[in-house]
């Protein structure tokens, strides 16, 4: 798991909704800050039975400072575009 990642605490407000760009089977896990507020998520795991997305909210709410049961994929869970709602 990636030791630096990015502070997205602003990001945690009670039913907001993160626009993702998803990488999977990258070289490390990481988190960039795309433009237009859009959050790009690599991760290592593979997309093969929810591998991928299972690694990239557990990676957002590390980053986030938040547990991982207060995220959920609202959109695009087979897609690299996803939309994350906060809970």
């Amino acid at each position: 798991m990636a030791r630096d990642l990015p502070d997205l605490s602003h990001l945690v407000v009670e039913g907001r909704e993160i626009s993702l760009r998803v990488t999977p089977k990258a070289a490390r896990d990481r988190i960039e800050m795309g433009e237009g507020g859009t959050v790009r998520v690599h991760v290592t795991a593979i997309p093969d039975k929810g591998a991928a997305n299972a690694a990239v909210l557990k990676l957002l709410a590390k980053a986030m400072g938040v547990p991982k049961s207060r995220l959920e994929i609202v959109r695009g869970a087979t897609s690299r575009d996803k939309v994350v709602r906060v809970g």
